[in-house]
């Protein structure tokens, strides 16, 4: 059996890296992909993806990317299932709910707007 996937795509927000108290580092990003092909109104459709990294690379994430950044993302997909409470007209129900996530083993930095946000600045000192 095989799982794993490619993405290139774009940083929807800056990754912004936690640290839990055993010292293990997690980065959450939403990366925006766009499809290769057109729809029924001649538009390229997007596709937001969430990616889990951790460690070195979660880390690496955080010191060098920020929004808009190209990135391609090597990983594998992971399942979950988990189970919501909430109250709905005075009734406790619970629901499941299933998620997809990315699990990024690897990063490769394609392009970054550092150099744009550089010169903005620079524009308007």
């Amino acid at each position: 059996m095989l799982n794993s996937v490619i993405l290139i795509g774009r940083l929807v927000e800056t990754p912004v890296l936690r640290v839990y108290d055993n010292e293990v580092s997690v980065t959450t990003i939403t990366l925006a992909v766009a499809r290769p092909f057109k729809n029924h109104d001649g538009e390229y459709d997007t596709d937001f993806i969430r990616c889990v990294f951790w460690d070195v690379v979660a880390r690496n994430l955080a010191d060098y990317c920020a929004k808009g950044d190209c990135i391609a993302v090597r990983g594998r997909i992971q399942s979950k299932t988990s189970e919501v409470t909430f109250e709905k007209d005075g009734e406790t129900l619970k629901k499941k709910i299933s998620t997809l996530d990315v699990i990024g083993e690897r990063v490769v930095f394609l392009s970054s707007n550092k150099n744009k946000k550089e010169e903005y600045i620079e524009d308007i000192v």
